[in-house]
C-alpha cells in the first residue's frame, strides 16, 4: 500500500503576519531549528533528514496555506504527475522538471485541484544527515497534513488519480490517504469548507508528546485536544493552536502499514459513548480548536 509516484510528505508553506514572532515561537517553544532564510522566507527544519518542514512568509492578516510539498519517488514521476493531473481535471501551474524555488533545490511540478489545493512535488531536493541520537522533545519530520473538503470523495479521487495516493481508512469524518509505510501522510476532513485542518509533527517518543504538551502549556499555549491515541494510524497526539491560528499537533508511534493492511470503513471506527480516542482520557476538541480548523485557507491562484 503506497503511491507509485509520491515518496513522502516533506513540508508545508504558509504565510504568517509576524515572521519574527513566528521564528521565536517555532524555535524556542515548538523546538524547530532555522534551516535558512532566502528572499524573505524563513525555513525551519526538524532533527530528521528533510531540509525543512515549514516555509514561512510574512503577510498581513490570517495565515494562508501556500502549498503542500511532497517528494517524488523518481524524476520521471514528475512528468507522470503532470499528465495525471490534467487527466484528473486539475491544473498544472509549473511544468514538470522546473527548478524548484528555495534553498532545498531539486526539480518540481506544481499542481492544483479543482478546489484550489496547491501541491508542489519535488525530486532531487537537498537532504541533511539526521541528528543522532534523535534529540528528545524535538520534531523529526512531518507526520501528515489534514485538509478539509466540502466534497471528500472528489478530493480523494484527485489524490488517487493525480498523485497515486491510496485510501488506508475511511471514518465518518475523515479519509486517510497513504503514500508510504506511514498509515497516512495526507487526510481529508469531511466538512463544509476547504481549510487547512492541521499539521502534525512526529516526535521521537510518547514521552515527547507529553513533555511537549507541558512545554506548550508553560508557554501559554494550552492543549486543545489530548492527550490521546487515535484509532486510524494508532498514533498518540496532543493538539495546539499556534500564535497565529494554525492548528499543530505533536504525534508519535504512527502505525506502519503495508499491502496486507485491511482498509477500514466507518463501521470499523466507532467509539463507545463519551469516548473520542482509544484511551478515553483526552479532553474533547475545544471550540477554539474547531474554529481554527476552519480558518486557514489555500492562497488564491495567482
Amino acid at each position: 500500500m503506497k503511491s507509485p509516484l509520491v515518496q513522502a510528505l516533506r513540508s508545508v508553506a504558509l504565510t504568517v503576519p509576524d515572521l519574527a514572532a513566528a521564528e521565536t515561537f517555532y524555535t524556542q517553544v515548538w523546538h524547530l531549528t532555522v534551516a535558512d532564510r532566502v528572499d524573505g522566507v524563513l525555513y525551519l527544519r526538524g532533527s530528521g533528514a528533510d531540509h525543512h518542514l515549514l516555509a514561512l512568509s510574512e503577510a498581513p492578516g490570517t495565515p494562508q496555506l501556500l502549498h503542500i510539498t511532497l517528494r517524488a519517488r523518481t524524476a520521471e514521476a514528475l512528468g507522470a504527475i503532470e499528465l495525471a493531473t490534467l487527466a484528473a481535471g486539475g491544473v498544472v501551474e509549473v511544468t514538470a522538471g522546473t527548478p524548484a524555488k528555495g534553498p532545498a533545490g531539486g526539480h518540481c511540478v506544481v499542481i492544483r485541484d479543482a478546489d484550489g489545493r496547491r501541491f508542489e512535488v519535488v525530486h532531487g531536493d537537498a537532504r541533511r544527515t539526521p541528528d543522532a541520537p534523535a534529540p528528545a522533545d524535538r520534531p523529526q519530520r512531518l507526520a501528515h497534513a489534514v485538509l478539509n473538503s466540502h466534497a471528500v470523495e472528489l478530493t480523494r479521487a484527485f489524490l488517487e488519480q493525480a498523485l497515486g495516493f491510496v485510501l488506508a481508512d475511511r471514518t465518518r469524518i475523515m479519509a486517510f490517504m497513504n503514500c508510504n509505510a506511514d498509515h497516512h501522510s495526507l487526510a481529508i476532513g469531511d466538512t463544509d469548507n476547504d481549510a487547512l485542518n492541521h499539521i502534525a509533527f512526529v516526535v521521537p517518543t510518547l514521552d515527547d508528546v507529553m513533555r511537549g504538551g507541558g512545554r506548550m502549556r508553560d508557554a501559554g499555549h494550552g492543549i486543545q485536544w489530548g492527550p490521546g491515541r487515535h484509532g486510524p494510524g494508532d498514533n498518540a497526539f496532543n493538539y495546539f493552536i499556534d500564535p497565529f491560528g494554525v492548528v499543530i499537533e505533536y504525534t508519535a508511534e504512527v502505525e506502519q502499514i503495508d499491502d496486507s493492511y485491511p482498509v477500514g470503513s466507518p463501521t470499523d471506527w466507532t467509539w463507545p459513548p463519551g469516548r473520542i480516542d482509544q484511551w478515553g482520557i483526552a479532553i474533547p476538541p475545544t471550540p477554539e480548536l474547531k474554529a481554527a480548523q476552519r480558518a486557514v485557507f489555500f492562497a488564491p491562484a495567482r
